[in-house]
């Protein structure tokens, strides 16, 4: 009998609680054992089967309390009406480790395009060099498009192979992830908070906000051939930022050091056409941040060269809100990609470039 997981559960932060999802290989129903409580793969009461993929929601607060989870399933024979055959409940456990501490460091990694091998051991050698990781950021473009199913598998062979289901995973879309016919499943794949694929979150000292610019092109672009309506994406993104900007209570909680933002898409630069869209929305979004939110950094990808950009500097387009670390390094035909990690101190943000093989170049922020 092949095994039910296809790879480890991913963890992923989404606002005030953890989204655990596991892969399968064959027809299951699903729940996760935290101390005394489950919490189960559900559509209004009714177990799901019918799915490759399973995702269950747990407060945050429960998983750090009991560093322990446990998934547990039972393999379908046959789904009916009427007493439907399953095997038995089988069980699997897995440690967690929040985190917390006074030093906190996380690898990133961002437009993989379905290359999976490169980056794990990107994340590997910043771990033998520097330390093991607290947390791992996924931003975007992870998969080469949604236009197969299989893509969404880099995902979790990546997150799996890395985290080993035992540590926190931050997801973020790209603009390539919005491609194909199963772009659509996004909320399905991948973490989302009430559908959207933005959201904020908290890892111990660390208060986050993941953003989602969508594509980087106009609607209508005849490369989307009609498929797309992020300009209304964007806009009920807006409404979002604007109600979290007046919310504000991070501001005052004093047990929050660092606000960080996730991107994709470094949305403060100035890009040639066809790309250059919604630059009056990108600069609202960059106020908002710049006067309500106030991170310390913002860390992208989509532009696959490393970058460290001040605000002011030449890159600044639209008042960055803070400095802007384009975190990955991408040659696709020599299958080539470089990651970046983050060590968040007492006092400042170490920014780490690297490939496989050594460490590129290192940065210190002042905070």
């Amino acid at each position: 009998m092949k095994n039910v997981f296809k790879t480890n559960p991913a963890v992923f932060a989404v606002g005030e609680n953890y989204q655990i999802t596991v892969l399968v290989n064959c027809e299951t129903v699903m729940w996760v054992r935290v101390g005394d409580k489950c919490f189960y793969d559900e559509s209004n009461g009714i177990l799901r089967s019918a799915k490759r993929i399973h995702k269950m929601t747990v407060p945050a607060e429960i998983l750090e309390k009991e560093c322990e989870y446990t998934i547990c399933y039972r393999r379908v024979i046959k789904r009916k009406a009427y007493f439907s055959l399953t095997h038995s409940v089988e069980e699997k456990t897995f440690s967690f480790k929040r985190v917390q501490g006074e030093q906190i460091r996380a690898y990133h990694i961002a437009d993989a395009h379905n290359m999976i091998k490169e980056p794990v051991k990107c994340a590997e050698r910043f771990q033998k060099e520097i330390g093991k990781i607290d947390f791992l950021i996924l931003n975007g473009d992870v998969p080469e498009d949604s236009d197969r199913i299989e893509n969404f598998d880099t995902i979790y062979e990546i997150v799996s192979q890395i985290t080993k289901g035992e540590i926190p995973v931050i997801f973020s879309r790209g603009n390539h992830d919005t491609r194909g016919i199963f772009a659509e499943n996004i909320a399905e794949y991948t973490p989302c908070e009430n559908g959207n694929s933005y959201f904020s979150f908290r890892l111990g000292k660390i208060w986050g906000l993941v953003l989602d610019c969508g594509e980087d092109k106009p609607d209508t672009n005849e490369e989307y051939g009609n498929m797309v309506a992020c300009s209304f994406f964007r806009e009920k993104q807006t409404r979002f930022l604007e109600k979290l900007a007046e919310k504000a209570d991070f501001q005052s909680d004093e047990a929050i050091e660092y606000r960080i933002v996730i991107a994709h898409n470094p949305f403060t630069r100035r890009y040639p056409e066809p790309f250059n869209i919604e630059e009056d929305t990108f600069t609202y979004w960059a106020k908002i941040l710049r006067d309500k939110i106030k991170p310390q950094l913002m860390i992208c990808g989509h532009i696959h060269k490393f970058s460290v950009d001040m605000p002011g500097c030449e890159n600044d387009a639209f008042g960055q809100p803070c400095p802007v670390v384009v975190g990955s390094q991408v040659d696709k035909r020599k299958n080539y990609f470089a990651g970046s990690g983050f060590i968040f101190n007492k006092e400042n943000i170490e920014i780490i470039f690297n490939d496989e093989d050594k460490i590129i170049e290192k940065h210190i922020l002042e905070i």
